[in-house]
C-alpha cells in the first residue's frame, strides 16, 4: 500500500480507502462479516474508511464503529450527510440537520469525532454560507476536523471556496467525484478546480458499477445480487436505464479494454483501478468491496502502475473528458432544468 498528502492537511492517507456502502441490510447482510473485512483492509495497508448515514440507514456507521473501537486511532474516519434520514426535516445540508445528523453519526460510529465530514450531495436550496457556517461550527466545538464534498459541480467546488474565504470559516478540503475509464467528464472542470484550490480528491465507483471488473456478459442477465441486477437493492450504478445497462458501446469498450490489461499483463479490475490512482489529482480511489474475494481483487491493484502505453490506449478507447453513454453523476444541476435553459 502507498500513502499520499490529504489535500493540505498534512494527513497521510492510503491510495485506497475502504467505502462502505455494501456493508449493512442493503449490501452484505452479515455484520461479522463486514467486520473481518473492515480489519483485513486495515492489515492490508488501509488507513481511511469512508461511509455515510444512510448506508443501510445507519447500520454501515454502526458496523464500523465496532470494527475499529481498538484500532480508531489508526484510522482516518469519514462520513455524509444530506440523503433522507427521516422526514422532510431530516434531510439536505441546512444548519438545522447537519447540527442533528453530525450527532447521530458520532453515536453510531462509536467515535467522539469525526476526521472528514462531507456534504453527499449539493443542496440547491440552501445557500452555501449557511451549510459551511454549520460545518465550522463542528470544526470548533472539535467534533469534525475536516470538511469535505461529494459529488459537487465544478462551478459550486469554486463557490465553496470563495463563501468560506469571505465568512473567515472552514473550507473544503476534499471532494468526492464519480470516476472511473467510463466516467472522465470531471477530468475537464472538477479535477483542474481541485488541483488549483489545492483539495485531495477521493473518487468513488472506479470500476463503473462492476462494469470494468467484466462481469457482465453481453445476451446476459447480470448476475444475481450485482449492482445491476434488477432485484438487487443496491443503487442502481452509474446507469438510468435498462437500455443502457445493456449497451453496446459497453460491451465493445470493455472488450478492448480487457485486450489493454492482457498486453500489460494484470486483470481487467487492476486496469481500472490503476487507471484512476494514476491521474495527478487523485489522493485516494474509494473501493467498494462486498466479499472478501472483492476485497482481495481491490488490494492486489494497490501497487499497479500504468505505463504510457497503456494509458494512451485507454484514451483511445474512452477519450479524455469524455463519459460512456447513461453515466449519471447524480448532481441535478438546477442550471440544466427546461426552465434555467429557455427563454419564456
Amino acid at each position: 500500500m502507498r500513502y499520499r498528502r490529504f489535500g493540505t492537511t498534512g494527513v497521510e492517507v492510503s491510495t485506497q480507502c475502504l467505502g462502505t456502502m455494501n456493508f449493512g441490510r442493503l449490501g452484505s447482510t452479515d455484520p461479522d462479516d463486514n467486520v473481518r473485512i473492515i480489519n483485513r483492509a486495515l492489515d492490508g495497508g488501509i488507513n481511511f474508511i469512508d461511509t455515510a448515514d444512510v448506508y443501510s440507514h445507519g447500520e454501515s456507521e454502526e458496523i464500523i464503529g465496532r470494527a475499529v473501537k481498538s484500532r480508531r486511532d489508526d484510522v482516518v474516519l469519514a462520513t455524509k450527510c444530506y440523503y433522507p434520514m427521516g422526514d422532510r426535516l431530516q434531510r439536505g445540508a441546512s444548519r438545522r440537520w447537519i447540527t442533528q445528523a453530525v450527532e447521530g453519526s458520532l453515536r453510531r460510529l462509536g467515535t467522539d469525532r469525526i476526521d472528514l465530514y462531507q456534504i453527499h450531495k449539493p443542496d440547491w436550496n440552501t445557500d452555501l454560507e449557511e451549510t459551511l457556517g454549520a460545518l465550522t461550527d463542528l470544526v470548533r466545538q472539535g467534533k469534525v476536523l475536516y470538511l469535505g464534498s461529494s459529488s459537487f459541480p465544478a462551478d459550486w467546488i469554486v463557490e465553496a471556496q470563495w463563501a468560506a474565504a469571505r465568512r473567515g470559516g472552514e473550507r473544503f478540503v476534499c471532494e468526492q467525484p464519480q470516476y472511473s475509464i467510463f466516467a472522465r467528464s470531471i477530468e475537464q472542470d472538477v479535477l483542474p478546480a481541485c488541483r488549483r484550490h489545492r483539495m485531495a480528491v477521493i473518487p468513488w465507483s472506479p470500476l463503473a458499477g462492476g462494469w470494468l471488473t467484466g462481469k457482465y456478459q453481453r445476451g446476459q442477465e447480470p448476475p444475481a445480487g450485482s449492482r445491476y441486477d434488477p432485484t438487487s437493492p443496491f443503487m442502481q450504478g452509474t446507469v438510468s436505464s435498462a437500455e443502457d445497462r445493456s449497451s453496446p458501446a459497453r460491451f465493445d469498450a470493455v472488450d478492448a479494454l480487457r485486450g489493454v490489461a492482457d498486453q500489460a499483463g494484470i486483470t481487467l479490475t487492476e486496469l481500472a483501478m490503476a487507471f484512476v490512482t494514476s491521474h495527478p489529482a487523485i489522493t485516494s480511489t474509494i473501493i467498494g468491496p462486498r466479499t472478501m474475494k472483492h476485497l482481495e481483487d481491490a488490494l492486489n491493484a494497490a501497487d499497479v502502475d500504468l505505463d504510457t502505453g497503456a494509458l494512451d490506449a485507454i484514451d483511445k478507447i474512452v477519450p479524455p473528458g469524455t463519459d460512456m453513454p447513461g453515466i449519471d453523476h447524480f448532481t441535478q444541476h438546477p442550471a440544466l432544468l427546461p426552465a434555467a435553459r429557455r427563454r419564456t
